[in-house]
């Protein structure tokens, strides 16, 4: 080979270069095994064939199991003829009204202002079962505690101190005894949303996620409401918590401010039941209805996207309940102000700190 011709062949020249620089023999192998890394470079030919398959298989299916109408309740019925895009969406999520699982007495629905019914909805149902998932994991992954944590319980140790962790970097060190209460929120809530991800979930009589059913959502707030009064009450005294609220130290101004926020107390339970309540359903119908419009494609990618903000909500609600039980215990202002003047009175004279006497640091 000429001159001329070596130099316009540039891989003769990297393989004359290499073979400097390394010999002939290291120089050798590693060209073969560049050559190999070439031969083994990924080829994406396989996925494109499958997914031409998986749209093709999708629209025979079409032909071959036609889909069936819905009826009036929501549900798939062979006599009902099938009408897109009707039927397609409502055949993917469930109404507000959850289906009874079980009833007392097996009779219909008793009609009053006040009425005394026994029943089991859905919702509660799929609720008991997550409840049960999170108590068997936990047994599971708590068995055999070791010193040093191994297998399961490096990974539940892991999971509940990145979460305290988080929880004190929000509220401090005050935070940490209710840590417990904000991880059982966080993971009831989160497993709760992400059931209604689950295939047949939500369009099984039986099953529906916890967290679409307003009901459930308001139960957890109510709870979430009476545990931080509680805690309120429990550090402060009845009248050191309640007097936050109706004082009149401030004045009518400072008494008419203290009634507007004892009312605004009320109003908590109910952002956090329908935060929770409107985002996970709302989720649920946008799912439900790209799924009936569309193939799999961008079903697959708003499921990741729900997952996501199933994810948010459950955080959501766990630190506004911390954080609504910190702002509980916290005294009055003036509590604060009262406390810094005791202080001040028993230093030393001439060792009163400026920010306590109200004066400017020299």
């Amino acid at each position: 080979m000429t001159d001329d011709t070596r130099r316009r062949d540039p891989r003769t020249d990297a393989e004359k270069r290499m073979q400097d620089a390394l010999g002939p023999d290291l120089a050798s192998d590693a060209v073969g095994a560049a050559g190999a890394v070439a031969e083994g470079a990924p080829s994406y030919r396989p996925i494109f064939i499958v997914l031409i398959l998986a749209v093709v298989v999708l629209i025979a299916a079409f032909f071959v199991v036609p889909p069936l109408g819905v009826n009036d309740q929501n549900l798939s019925d062979p006599d009902v003829p099938f009408s897109f895009p009707d039927s397609a969406i409502r055949a993917n999520f469930e109404y507000p009204a959850p289906h009874l699982v079980w009833r007392a007495g097996g009779g219909h629905s008793p009609n009053g202002l006040v009425i005394f019914d026994v029943s089991i909805p859905s919702s509660i149902f799929t609720g008991w079962i997550v409840m049960a998932v999170i108590v068997v994991l936990a047994a599971l992954l708590a068995r055999n505690i070791r010193l040093v944590p191994k297998g399961g319980q490096n990974a539940l140790e892991y999971a509940y101190e990145g979460l305290a962790n988080f929880a004190t970097s929000l509220g401090g060190p005050g935070a940490r005894r209710y840590v417990p209460i904000f991880v059982t929120f966080f993971l009831f809530i989160l497993l709760g949303n992400w059931s209604g991800l689950l295939p047949g979930v939500g369009r099984t009589e039986q099953l529906r996620a916890p967290t679409s059913d307003v009901n459930v959502t308001i139960g957890l707030a109510l709870v979430a409401f009476a545990l931080f009064h509680i805690e309120g009450v429990r550090n402060l005294g009845f009248r050191g918590y309640f007097g936050k609220f109706f004082t009149l130290r401030g004045g009518p101004i400072g008494l008419f401010v203290g009634v507007l926020e004892f009312l605004l107390e009320f109003v908590k339970p109910v952002t956090l039941s329908m935060r929770l309540f409107g985002n996970v359903y709302a989720g649920e119908i946008a799912l439900g209805v790209i799924t009936g419009l569309t193939f799999v494609i961008i079903p697959v990618a708003m499921v990741g996207l729900e997952a996501l903000l199933n994810f948010m909500q459950a955080l959501i609600f766990a630190i506004l309940t911390l954080m609504f039980t910190l702002i509980a215990i916290e005294p009055h202002h003036d509590d604060h102000a009262e406390g810094h003047e005791g202080a001040a009175k028993h230093l030393p004279e001439g060792n009163v700190a400026p920010e306590v006497a109200g004066a400017q640091p020299a």
